[in-house]
């Protein structure tokens, strides 16, 4: 089995350092004119400042800003962090044990760095918070959706936990509120073809054959809303939020569907009314059956006169 380089730099903000591998080729004189190519969206200045800084390592300590250009070798450093807007909610913990980590994360936290997303993560901050450096997620939940997500504490189970996502060997459920429209027949399997596009903010539904697969069933209802059960066998993109609205009743609170709705980063105040409630599979390690239950509730259904507070609350014990 291959080794894993180890990084010469430890973790900063529970972050990772980049890692980057030169190529082949000499096309630079410089690890520096290198870089300046490699990185067209950071400062040419910023390099600069970051190499006389001794902020960018190989594996035999800082780079020199004259160093020479090494081909197939690697550097490493970490990215400056955007300006980020703090999610004022906590993520509870559900589960632990020596491999696992489930946890109950609230509206608006991104599952993983991505973009204006980094600190503000539900992963850097669990690192951060259990002193668990290498932790890792086993699936993703959208920023927007409160619910279960599953890390893996242990390098070496993450592949087996991956690969249970991956080959749909996991049983979610979700809870989402509403409207209620009596004329809509339920429970129905819904079906289509979902594509999203790199760089496009929406997910569409086009002709062609289906990709995407949710079971969806009406709870209850009352005063003009309904809270339904969706149980998706497929995980394409926005797919539940948009088989919600195909179906004529969009999941309370959601700025993307049937029409986009730009909201600023720091406006807390209408969160979409989706919740991932269970997880279910066979454990690939213990080969026991597991379960996981959400302790949280959609605010919409709580309390009707103002559900867009906290968006999701405790249940009681």
């Amino acid at each position: 089995m291959r080794r894993k380089l180890r990084s010469p730099l430890p973790q900063r903000h529970g972050l990772d350092p980049v890692r980057l591998r030169t190529p082949a080729e000499r096309s630079w004189a410089t690890m520096r004119d290198h870089l300046v190519e490699r990185l067209p969206r950071v400062d040419p200045q910023r390099i600069d400042e970051m190499l006389r800084e001794g902020r960018i390592v190989d594996r035999d300590g800082p780079v020199a800003p004259d160093a020479p250009f090494v081909p197939e070798s690697f550097v490493w450093f970490h990215r400056d962090l955007p300006v980020e807007v703090p999610v004022p909610f906590e993520i509870n913990i559900v589960h632990r044990d020596d491999d696992l980590l489930v946890v109950d994360k609230p509206h608006f936290l991104s599952t993983i760095p991505r973009g204006k997303h980094i600190v503000e993560t539900a992963l850097v901050r669990l690192r951060r918070a259990l002193d668990l450096p290498s932790l890792s997620p086993a699936h993703r939940l959208d920023r927007v959706t409160a619910g279960l997500i599953m890390f893996v504490i242990r390098p070496e189970r993450r592949g087996a936990y991956q690969t249970m996502f991956r080959d749909r060997l996991v049983r979610k459920t979700y809870e989402a509120v509403a409207p209620h429209d009596p004329a809509l027949e339920l429970p129905r399997t819904v079906r289509s073809r979902i594509v999203k596009e790199r760089g496009v903010i929406c997910a569409l539904e086009v002709p062609g054959p289906p990709n995407s697969e949710t079971h969806v069933e009406l709870v209850e209802h009352r005063d003009g809303l309904g809270r339904y059960r969706l149980t998706p066998t497929t995980g394409r993109t926005h797919q539940l939020r948009l088989h919600m609205s195909g179906l004529g009743v969009p999941i309370l609170g959601d700025d993307f569907y049937p029409v986009l709705t730009e909201t600023p980063l720091d406006d807390f105040s209408r969160p979409l009314q989706l919740l991932a409630a269970a997880l279910e599979f066979t454990d690939p390690i213990s080969g026991e059956p597991r379960r996981f239950d959400s302790r949280l509730t959609l605010q919409a259904w709580t309390s009707h006169a103002d559900w867009a507070g906290d968006g999701a609350a405790e249940r009681p014990a």
